[in-house]
C-alpha cells in the first residue's frame, strides 16, 4: 500500500526522472518513468546488481506482517533483505540517499520485548551504520490510503472500508498521515538538509507540506 502510494507520487513529481522498481509480481501501473525488475526471491538481489547503476536514491518499502512468524523467519524477510539491499546499494553508490520504511514503535535498542520492533530496529541500525551520504528512517503509524492504493492484508481492507466515512476528519490530525504525504515527504527529503534521521507521522506530514508549498 505504501509502496504504490510512493510510486504514484514519484510518477507525478517532475523532479523524479526514472523509477527502477524491484517487484515480486508486475504492478498494475504503466508509465514511461518506470523500469520494472521482477525478482521472485529478494535474497537473490545480487543477480540484478548490473541493473542498479545510476540510482540517486533508494526507497526501501517492503514489509510483511509478523503475525504467525517466528523471529527467525521474520528476520529473514525483514532484516536479511534490508541488509543485503543496503550493502549492494552502498557498494554501487555510497553518495545516494537511502530511505527505509519501518514503523512507529521500532526499537533502536534491539532489546525490547516486541519481536517485530527489535528486528526492524536492527535493520534500521544496519542502514544507518553503512555510511550513506544520507540515510533516513521513516516510521509511519496510522496511514490513510489515497489515489486508489489499498492494503494487501484483508483485515486492514475491512477496517479501512468501515472507517472510510471518517477519513476527512482523521486527515486533520497531525498524528495520522496518508500514502500521498509519505511519498511527497520522501521526495522532498532528497533535496533537503535534515538534522533528524527518524521521521514519524508528524514529521512526515511536515515534510509533505513543505513539498506541496515549494
Amino acid at each position: 500500500m505504501i509502496g504504490k502510494g510512493v510510486l504514484i507520487e514519484c510518477i507525478e513529481d517532475p523532479s523524479i526522472q526514472k523509477v527502477t522498481l524491484i517487484n515480486r509480481s508486475p504492478i498494475d501501473i504503466k508509465h514511461p518513468k518506470i523500469h520494472e525488475i521482477l525478482l521472485k526471491d529478494f535474497q537473490e538481489l545480487d543477480t540484478i546488481k548490473k541493473d542498479l547503476g545510476g540510482i540517486d536514491a533508494c526507497f526501501h518499502i517492503m514489509g510483511v506482517s509478523a503475525i504467525g512468524l517466528s523471529e527467525e523467519s521474520y528476520s529473514k524477510l525483514t532484516y536479511d533483505i534490508t541488509a543485503k539491499l543496503a550493502d549492494i546499494m552502498y557498494e554501487i553508490n555510497p553518495e545516494m540517499t537511502f530511505i527505509y520504511v519501518s514503523g512507529t514503535g521500532t526499537d533502536s535498542s534491539e532489546k525490547g520485548s516486541i519481536m517485530w520492533a527489535r528486528v526492524k530496529g536492527r535493520a534500521e541500525n544496519h542502514v544507518l551504520k553503512k555510511g550513506f551520504n544520507k540515510a533516513l528512517m521513516f516510521r509511519p503509524g496510522a496511514i490513510i490510503p489515497e489515489k486508489g492504493t489499498r492494503s494487501k492484508v484483508r483485515a486492514y481492507r475491512i477496517i479501512y472500508a468501515l472507517i472510510r466515512p471518517f477519513f476527512p476528519l482523521m486527515k486533520k490530525s497531525n498524528k495520522i498521515t496518508t500514502t500521498t504525504k509519505i511519498g511527497r515527504a520522501m521526495i522532498h527529503s532528497l533535496s533537503e538538509k535534515l538534522e533528524e534521521v527518524y521521521f514519524e507521522n508528524p514529521e512526515i506530514n511536515l515534510l509533505a507540506e513543505e513539498r506541496s508549498s515549494s
